[in-house]
């Protein structure tokens, strides 16, 4: 009996945003693994199992995931977003490189969704319409001091940032660190987006000057996009238009 092993994304929250190709592997799976509230939004079926688990388990969740694969089961391992960003993808394969040599030959496949980063800069305009960079602010898996020295690097780049995991209760300091940097290393008063929740019911999308920003208003449900200088926003009389021209000087 040969398994398979699909990593998929679900998007940032509405099933609209779904791919058909996830959904079909959806379709197709006898097994979901992934964190609690992504496996939530999987309906269940007669001949399917899901395998939700808690947060911070990604190597173990993996592990289980490849040996039921390796069983004969075809299952799908779910992450919000895109599974190659922040995502389920690298602990599978971190998994397997540890792993016994059989996982190596199993049937895997990535399938991409839409991360929140796209999602988020969609609802505001293009701000991530020239060179940018993606950073997890988490500090669970890499030092405080490396997250800063990036942060330096992409301003002084000029590169529009996208932020991840950007403040939770268990380490609020950190966000609050990252605006104080900005604000000290950027010359400007950059247009900075904060999108809680979205493509869901509840979702809120803030643009604020930097250096109106503070710690607050941001949490773990909130994606942060901070401009480049040549950020520009157009006043539409309503929700403002936030872009970054697709040249540079």
């Amino acid at each position: 009996m040969t398994g398979s092993l699909v990593i998929a994304g679900l998007g940032p929250g509405d099933d609209a945003l779904v791919t058909p190709e996830v959904t079909a592997a959806l379709a197709r799976a006898t097994d979901i693994v992934g964190y609690i509230p992504y496996v939530a939004r999987i309906p269940e079926r007669p001949g399917l199992t899901l395998h939700p688990s808690d947060n911070r388990v990604e190597l173990d969740r993996s592990r289980h995931a490849l040996e039921m694969a390796s069983a004969g089961q075809h299952v799908v391992v779910v992450s919000s977003g895109d599974p190659g960003v922040f995502a389920m993808a690298s602990a599978v394969f971190e998994a397997i490189e540890a792993g016994p040599k059989e996982w190596r030959s199993l049937d895997i496949r990535v399938l991409p969704g839409i991360t929140a980063m796209l999602a988020a800069a969609a609802r505001a305009g293009a701000p991530l319409g020239h060179d940018f960079c993606a950073i997890n602010l988490s500090n669970n898996l890499k030092p405080w001091a490396l997250i800063e020295q990036r942060l330096r690097l992409a301003v002084q780049a000029d590169f529009a940032m996208a932020f991840y995991n950007p403040r939770s209760k268990s380490r609020p300091e950190g966000f609050v660190r990252t605006l104080e940097v900005l604000k000290q290393a950027c010359g400007d008063n950059r247009p900075v987006i904060f999108a809680r929740n979205v493509a869901r019911p509840d979702e809120q999308i803030r643009v604020v000057p930097l250096q109106d920003t503070h710690a607050d208003m941001a949490d773990m449900r909130t994606m942060v996009i901070v401009g480049s200088s040549q950020t520009r926003i157009i006043d539409t009389g309503n929700a403002p238009i936030v872009y970054t021209p697709r040249s540079a000087s």
